[in-house]
């Protein structure tokens, strides 16, 4: 046994990438090589840090991790849900204005040039029902009740789940960063009820061991070193995520203030069957995290997580907005290194720890 340790999905792109994204449509052909090129250089990169498990570095999904998979859609205007930044800036959704909610993009197509280059399993990171929610408008769309959108939203969140799994996907991780959010913009907890029974609605779609290779993610947000809820109490969301029938976690965890006391309230809520993969590195950081420190944390999620249910991750993606330049790809792959390395330090220690005690006993 040891101690899992993956990334949660995105990787700032090249700097020749970004300049075609910024001049041309996305969905250009004309651009398909160096979308290719990205791919190819991010997958040998990420797998030269050692780590067990990669991503693509979404290096394709359209413009960010929320809306690729709608990105286009001629049924849609650009007004829609606004989340804003603590740095100042604004991301915004677009917004469904008639029926029927289709996917134009699903995320499978994705893993599928992964894996053309990739040689160690690779996961895919999907976004939430809950999140494509808010496309719908506070008034009803004409002829399409938002009882008909959530059926068509379920339908294609699942659809697009199966799709990766059945390509052979390690996890399929529903990125759920509107879960801290849904706390700020409604402190009553009803808007992240509602979040947390429209994701279980999903989820109950797959059967056991279909929800073995399922994760979650939550984090505060990570753009352009800023974030969309940091300020939200743990203690308002963790009791809630837990509920989710899935089991794999993703939470963000080195950027707290008082890492203690969320762990305690981790160890409180999670379920005998769920696995608790922990943020040890915070990528809107500059500050490079070293193995030893990694190590550390590990052996202090350990006093509260049981190590056949822990595994550690970074806080989010590096770069969830394919714009956002604040960190350097060289940055990205040196924390996710030091990662792998701390998880196997800490891993070491343990393994001691356990053949002395059973020696001992």
């Amino acid at each position: 046994m040891t101690i899992p340790t993956e990334p949660i999905g995105s990787i700032p792109r090249p700097p020749e990438l970004l300049e075609a994204l910024a001049n041309n449509d996305p969905l250009d052909p004309k651009i398909e090589h160096l979308y290719e090129n990205a791919i190819r250089d991010t997958i040998a990169e990420f797998e030269a840090t050692g780590s067990p498990v990669i991503t693509d570095g979404e290096q394709k999904k359209y413009h960010n991790f929320w809306t690729y998979s709608v990105h286009g859609l001629t049924n849609t205007t650009p007004d829609g849900f606004t989340i804003p930044f603590q740095a100042g800036h604004c991301r915004r959704m677009p917004k469904l204005v008639s029926g029927p909610f289709r996917y134009r993009v699903y995320a499978d197509q994705y893993l599928d040039v992964a894996m053309r280059y990739a040689r160690v399993p690779v996961k895919q990171a999907v976004i939430s029902p809950s999140a494509l929610s808010l496309m719908y408008p506070a008034d009803d769309i004409p002829g399409y009740s938002r009882a008909e959108f959530i059926d068509d939203l379920l339908n294609e969140h699942e659809t697009e789940v199966r799709r990766c799994l059945n390509r052979g996907a390690h996890k399929v991780q529903i990125d759920f960063t509107e879960g801290r959010l849904a706390i700020k913009l409604d402190p009553t907890g009803k808007l992240l009820n509602s979040f947390i029974d429209l994701n279980n609605l999903a989820l109950s779609r797959f059967n056991p061991e279909e929800l073995m290779r399922i994760g979650v993610h939550t984090c505060p947000g990570a753009d352009r070193d800023s974030t969309h809820s940091a300020e939200v109490d743990y203690a308002e969301l963790l009791p809630s995520l837990f509920q989710l029938k899935a089991r794999n976690f993703y939470i963000a965890l080195a950027t707290e203030q008082d890492r203690v006391r969320v762990l305690k309230i981790i160890r409180a809520h999670m379920k005998p069957e769920q696995r608790i993969f922990i943020g040890v590195t915070a990528p809107i950081e500059a500050r490079m995290e070293t193995p030893e420190e990694i190590r550390d944390r590990v052996l202090e999620a350990a006093e509260y997580i049981s190590v056949d249910q822990l595994g550690t991750t970074d806080d989010c993606g590096f770069s969830p907005f394919c714009d956002d330049t604040s960190t350097s790809r060289d940055t990205a792959f040196r924390k996710i290194q030091a990662r792998v390395l701390g998880t196997a330090l800490a891993w070491k220690v343990i393994s001691g720890q356990s053949v002395m005690e059973t020696s001992i006993t």
